[in-house]
């Protein structure tokens, strides 16, 4: 379990998501990109809160460890989703030109018949 400190708000969630929270929020702002994620987490009255992240590269976050026994809201899909969006920033697809069409033979065949 880990205290998550984000906008004067101190939130408990398990050790993966705020490490992945943290881990893409940097990746976020090491590539001047900007998302919002939606997490579960522990609010400082002991309430399951859902909170909303605005991820950019002016955010200020900590992550500390904590000893609290509290199970954690499950983020699972959360967790997915920022896994999936730091492999894409860190290693983007590689474009790949389109197969040709059967209209690029025609305007090649035309071309050709023009400059004949």
């Amino acid at each position: 379990m880990k205290h998550v400190k984000f906008a004067d708000k101190s939130l408990l969630m398990d050790d993966e998501t705020a490490d992945r929270l943290l881990e893409y929020a940097q990746v976020l702002a090491d590539t001047s990109h900007a998302d919002s994620v939606s997490l579960r987490a522990i609010s400082p009255d002991g309430n399951t809160i859902e909170g909303r992240f605005l991820l950019n590269s002016a955010s200020v976050m900590l992550v500390e460890s904590t000893n609290s026994e509290v199970n954690p809201p499950d983020n699972a899909e959360a967790v997915r989703y920022m896994t999936e969006r730091i492999r894409a920033l860190k290693s983007p697809p590689v474009a790949q030109p389109e197969a040709e069409s059967p209209e690029a033979d025609d305007i090649a065949s035309w071309e050709q018949d023009m400059r004949a």
